[in-house]
């Protein structure tokens, strides 16, 4: 029986769950192996040295899973050690910012860029670094916006204090009157509906998840490696804390019933 390979995904927590959507609807036919690291969460915050070393461990522990491929679907770790894990590793290894970067490039009409993340993503400067090599005369304001991960990670998207917080956080970018909006963190397409009612409907919103999908698309494609036969494939999705919390979110996000497991790394 021919062996499958699986891609591997990793995040800090839920918010890689939106490239696994994407993947989903793009390579109906790929298997999927996703370590949310939940335990460690949220990257943001951290010492970036310490987040290479989370992501190079659970590297490590997909490479024990036969995968064929890594998405690291974190902002904050793809900023700060991309060229790192890919030295490392003998597999493809892409991360979520030049695919982000690109397709706002290609959407802005009147060359102002906005982007949210964390507050590693926005301290590293990944974002407007791409940007400004593909076209410097875009100008990039970005917004670190901490909380919304543990309004993802929590639920609470629905609350009164949700809405304040993005207003709070996002209206600065209104007043420099961008017409695109990168969503930095794979967390934001979760709350992506409220994003959208703040900024108002003359802002377009970037889905890194949708262009690091797409990324991964071509590059199997030209490596030979893409599924395409038709299976029906179990994901397997690890955690590093607790799995409920998880599971609740990740059944909700990918309408299906989610079981996760927790693997410990130390």
């Amino acid at each position: 029986m021919e062996k499958i390979y699986s891609i591997g995904l990793l995040d800090s927590g839920v918010g890689g769950l939106t490239v696994v959507k994407e993947i989903n609807e793009l390579l109906p036919n790929e298997r999927m192996v996703y370590f949310g690291d939940t335990a460690k969460m949220p990257y943001g915050p951290r010492d970036p040295e310490e987040v290479k070393g989370f992501a190079l461990d659970i590297i490590e522990f997909l490479q024990t899973q036969d995968i064929k491929m890594v998405i690291v679907a974190c902002n904050t770790a793809t900023a700060v050690g991309l060229d790192q894990y890919k030295k490392e590793f003998d597999i493809p290894i892409i991360g979520v910012i030049n695919p982000g970067a690109q397709a706002a490039v290609q959407k802005t009409k009147n060359k102002k860029v906005g982007v949210i993340g964390t507050e590693g993503t926005v301290k590293s400067k990944a974002y407007e670094k791409a940007i400004k090599t593909i076209d410097p005369k875009i100008e990039v304001y970005s917004q670190a916006c901490p909380l919304f991960v543990l309004l993802v990670e929590n639920n609470l998207l629905e609350t009164k204090e949700a809405k304040e917080v993005a207003h709070s956080y996002l209206r600065p970018l209104k007043e420099k009157g961008i017409d695109t909006l990168i969503l930095g963190c794979t967390h934001y397409p979760i709350m992506s509906e409220l994003i959208q009612e703040v900024m108002g409907p003359e802002v377009t919103l970037v889905n890194s998840a949708e262009a690091t999908a797409h990324l991964a698309k071509a590059i199997l494609e030209e490596q030979e490696l893409i599924q395409d036969q038709e299976k029906d494939h179990a994901h397997r999705y690890f955690v590093s804390g607790k799995t409920n919390t998880f599971n609740a979110t990740a059944s909700k996000w990918l309408n299906k019933k989610i079981k996760a497991y927790t693997v410990l790394l130390d």
